[in-house]
């Protein structure tokens, strides 16, 4: 009878300190392993990245910010110019910069021949063909200026600015030959390459007609030999210089 109204006896209650202690323990021994630190570092880094795609989406691209080592332009043009095409109202521009009119960028316009003409979308196939430059083995495109060769023989001439203005730019390229641009008003800016001895510098003031250098050569046009490649861009989007030059007798 006493037997049968002992209690049930119950299991000693477990010691949570101890068990606490035990897997700190283990946890000491895990991260005392070599491997453990960079496998931890790996697997958060792992968790963060995949976070960040599933709150990007699938479809989504990060950004990125890369400069091309070699962008392939025509003479006369950035990398951003290369690819813009002028529009109808955006051929039709102010012709003069303050109060002067665009003159020929040479000190005898009747000593000069077109050699090269602006690329027109809208022109004949003839002339379309003739506008083209060939800039490697496997790319050509559509020049974006004119190309100006002595009217006899392969000789050099005096460049003058086609416009007053300030000169922002004086290079040498390796395929365009030596470079001087201008700024003018109106969001205008004349282009001069393919130049032997350049007479200006950046940051000088020219008076329109002023001599800034001579016609020379390049590796682009090559073929041409002395020449100029004159260019002309209106807030970035390059126009036929013809169009505007034959306008001055208006």
């Amino acid at each position: 009878m006493n037997d049968q109204n002992k209690k049930p006896s119950q299991d000693a209650p477990k010691n949570v300190v101890g068990a606490s202690n035990a897997n700190t323990s283990a946890w000491r021994k895990l991260f005392s392993k070599k491997w453990a630190a960079p496998a931890a570092f790996m697997a958060a880094a792992a968790i963060i990245v995949t976070l960040m795609w599933v709150y990007q989406g699938p479809d989504e691209t990060p950004t990125m910010s890369t400069t091309p080592d070699t962008v392939a332009t025509t003479p006369g043009t950035t990398a951003e110019e290369a690819t813009t095409q002028p529009t109808e109202e955006e051929e039709e521009i102010i012709v003069k910069s303050g109060t002067e009119t665009m003159q020929w960028p040479v000190a005898d316009r009747n000593a000069v021949k077109v050699a090269r003409s602006f690329y027109d979308i809208n022109a004949t196939k003839e002339e379309r063909e003739s506008a083209l430059v060939q800039i490697s083995a496997d790319t050509i495109v559509g020049s974006t200026g004119i190309s100006l060769a002595a009217a006899e023989g392969d000789k050099s001439f005096d460049v003058a600015a086609a416009l007053s203005g300030k000169v922002f730019l004086v290079d040498k390229h390796p395929t365009n030959g030596n470079i001087v641009e201008i700024k003018h008003a109106d969001g205008l800016k004349t282009v001069y390459q393919s130049l032997s001895d350049v007479q200006v510098k950046i940051g000088d003031e020219v008076e329109q007609g002023a001599i800034i250098a001579k016609a020379g050569r390049n590796e682009i046009e090559r073929q041409l030999g002395n020449h100029l490649f004159f260019a002309v861009y209106q807030n970035g989007t390059a126009v036929n210089p013809s169009t505007l030059l034959d306008q001055q007798a208006e």
